[in-house]
């Protein structure tokens, strides 16, 4: 088999790579190996002609099956911020290959496309500005969403340093007086609120200002 042309592309990396079996391939240069392209695509129109072998075949089969994998995943990221592993997921379940999809959500990484930390400010930022919950709770939340504990704890302590934890304690701590746990005799808002991950600066201002001490 040979390469009847490869024409360039909008953005530099693009090629779109014809054969001739009569099957064309779009691609990026930076899902081909760099010794392929070293061979192939560094003078436009010198490889016209050229025979490829199966392994070339398989390269150019791969790099054109990562755009179609990046291409789905910025639809995915047009619509609403996403994380590595969630959109790792999705663009594997619509069938893509796992290794492509590695492929694609690493340049996507790298652009800043994709950002964990990002993703876990402005979800955090959504929740403890108006709902009862936890630290201890919203970390679960984010590590069930695929953030890992090295991006997601720096980004809650900012959050919570930012002046939201008092308030969030004081929704989360309302709650709790309010459920049939706190009629337990054997209750402690105090250790209820620490085991959340509450500071203990934080729990010693609501006992102290914005509650009635304990008996």
């Amino acid at each position: 088999m040979t390469i009847v042309s490869i024409k360039s592309g909008t953005g530099g990396e693009s090629r779109r790579v014809e054969l001739s079996d009569g099957s064309f391939f779009s691609f990026r240069t930076c899902y081909l190996p760099p010794v392929f392209i070293d061979e192939v695509l560094v003078t436009p129109g010198a490889a016209d002609g050229r025979q490829i072998n199966s392994d070339e075949e398989a390269a150019f089969r791969f790099a054109s099956a990562c755009l179609r994998a990046e291409k789905a995943a910025l639809r995915l990221i047009a619509r609403a911020e996403q994380t590595v592993f969630g959109i790792s997921r999705k663009l594997e379940k619509r069938g893509h290959d796992s290794a492509c999809v590695r492929a694609a959500v690493a340049r996507l990484v790298e652009l800043a496309l994709l950002d964990d930390r990002r993703y876990a400010q402005r979800w955090l930022e959504s929740r403890v500005g108006g709902r009862a919950s936890s630290p201890r709770r919203l970390l679960a939340a984010l590590y069930a969403r695929g953030i890992d504990r090295d991006d997601a704890e720096p980004v809650l302590q900012s959050v919570l340093a930012a002046g939201d934890e008092c308030a969030l304690l004081t929704r989360y701590a309302q709650k709790l007086q309010r459920s049939r746990r706190s009629r337990s005799p054997s209750f402690s808002l105090k250790h209820a609120l620490k085991n959340e991950g509450f500071s203990t600066a934080a729990v010693q201002w609501f006992l102290d200002e914005a509650a009635e001490p304990e008996q």
